[in-house]
């Protein structure tokens, strides 16, 4: 199975066929839910609040590996496209403010120059609400809002299934991606070049909490190599 997945990940489109595989799934399973009714007593419904949140986090990586330019490895204006439309439809995320940051952290990791560390006390709320302040916008709240507000108003879609599927989602993929991609890895000392510590090897954990970012010594290591063949080096 193992040689099955390599041979298939060889291809020098995959990151492409995966950056914009993540980006249709978000979409097409977000206009599912936001027009189908909400049935509270359903399951599946609890379920895909989580699936639309694993796909907001999804968005978020894909531009991710755009930064580091693996995506589409040989055709950088694709690369960053992509980069640009998933960082886009999380929430109106910018690419462009993105990727300097991005880049800062992994010059810096672990140190007051690093835009993704916490200086002060390592208290988790403290450092999540930091991250927010460094990575959200007036000018995304501005977006989001209207947004909903166009989505509500004027193309009729139920409020409760905004909340649920837009809204909620976009702040669980945020909370995913701080504990899982930065501070697990990140918080306390670290007796390496990387100040950086990576979860133990256990690849169907790895996906679901945070595609393979557990793995984040090895990310750091190799910032080249996408998030779908970090568990090759792990």
């Amino acid at each position: 199975m193992e040689k099955i997945v390599k041979q298939w990940t060889s291809h020098p489109m995959t990151g492409t066929r995966i950056g914009i595989g993540i980006i249709l799934l978000w979409a097409i399973t977000l206009v599912f839910n936001l027009i189908v009714p909400i049935n509270w007593y359903n399951p599946f419904t609890y379920l895909m609040v989580f699936v639309q949140a694993h796909l907001f986090t999804g968005l978020f990586i894909t531009a991710h590996d755009a930064m580091h330019g693996a995506v589409a490895p040989k055709k950088p204006k694709l690369n960053h496209a992509i980069g640009k439309v998933a960082s886009f439809l999380f929430v109106f995320n910018s690419y462009k403010k993105l990727k300097p940051k991005h880049y800062e952290h992994h010059k810096h990791a672990g140190t007051e120059h690093d835009p993704d560390f916490h200086n002060g006390n390592p208290n988790f709320f403290l450092w999540y609400f930091d991250f927010l302040k460094e990575y959200i916008s007036i000018k995304q709240i501005l977006l989001a809002a209207i947004t909903f507000n166009v989505g509500k108003l004027l193309l009729h879609i139920p409020q409760e299934n905004l909340i649920l599927f837009w809204i909620i989602p976009s702040f669980m993929g945020t909370f995913q991606l701080f504990y899982f991609g930065t501070f697990i890895p990140h918080m306390g000392e670290h007796n390496n070049r990387h100040n950086a510590r990576s979860q133990s090897k256990n690849h169907l954990w790895a996906f679901l909490s945070c595609y393979f970012f557990g793995y984040h010594y090895e990310h750091h290591d190799s910032p080249m190599t996408p998030w779908w063949k970090l568990w090759e080096l792990k």
